[in-house]
């Protein structure tokens, strides 16, 4: 039997990680390749994984045909639906596959408008709000909005981080802010520099969303009250000075009194 290998079609869907695979492997060893491998002619659609390890240790497998596509993009369609649907796939995954999602449909559909330019029905509108996106991947459009922030700044070791389940989609999202440099060493340090990374990210985030506190404005009330506590100082101080003068007064007077007397 001839099996051909679409690397478009491979790549679509995530490689296992090396705990999945020996899974996958252990099992198969153990149990054989239960399901069959789907085919679009000689070209397969669906068993990459099982397929390699059959070929690696000679394990017999069976094979189905789907002969329903139209198209190469009816297939990937086909095949993300298919992984969408198994309950395995993490929510990370299920974000990525609804993305690319995503973009072939938008890509078949300016493909469509361009060769039909004039067609009186036009093409149908892709599915791209984020709320859609979320609904089909059954996940929230936050965790959309962060896998999309992750895959345009993330450095492949924090991509590869969050693939395998060693840090949240939240804080994988938070650490993609810093520089490249310093995600690829969060990401050497494990699970343990990657949460502090992300924790320092979002204190630094807080902070900058902290509005700075305004200077008290002054009080009228108590404005009013230091005034009136000036004037009275003022005032107490000028009847100090009156009295002084008085004393004076009262001295210069009984001087010359006596200098009268002595005359």
């Amino acid at each position: 039997m001839n099996i051909t290998i679409n690397e478009d079609l491979r790549a679509i869907i995530d490689p296992l990680t090396a705990n999945e695979h020996a899974a996958l492997e252990r099992s198969m060893l153990a149990e054989g390749c239960r399901d069959a491998l789907v085919l679009w002619g000689e070209m397969l659609i669906d068993g990459h994984n099982r397929y390699a390890i059959c070929r690696q240790h000679d394990i017999k497998f069976r094979t189905v045909q789907n002969d329903s596509f139209a198209s190469i993009e009816d297939v990937q369609l086909w095949m993300i639906d298919n992984h969408l649907g198994r309950r395995s796939v993490s929510d990370f995954q299920r974000g990525v596959l609804a993305l690319r999602q995503k973009q072939i449909v938008a890509g078949r559909a300016r493909v469509r408008e361009a060769s039909q330019p004039d067609a009186a029905t036009p093409a149908v509108t892709p599915i791209q709000t984020r709320q859609d996106i979320a609904r089909v991947a059954g996940i929230s459009s936050n965790a959309i909005g962060q896998i999309e922030k992750i895959q345009k700044t993330a450095a492949p070791e924090l991509v590869q981080a969050v693939r395998a389940g060693t840090i949240s989609i939240n804080a994988a999202a938070a650490i993609a802010s810093l520089p490249s440099s310093e995600q690829i060493a969060a990401a050497a340090g494990g699970r343990k520099e990657l949460q502090q990374a992300a924790r320092q990210v979002r204190e630094q985030m807080r902070e900058l969303k902290s509005p700075a506190k305004p200077a008290a404005a002054p009080d009228a009330g108590s404005q009013t009250d230091s005034e009136f506590e000036a004037l009275q100082r003022e005032i107490t101080a000028l009847r100090a000075e009156n009295a002084a003068l008085s004393q004076q007064l009262a001295a210069l007077n009984a001087a010359l009194q006596l200098a009268k007397a002595a005359d």
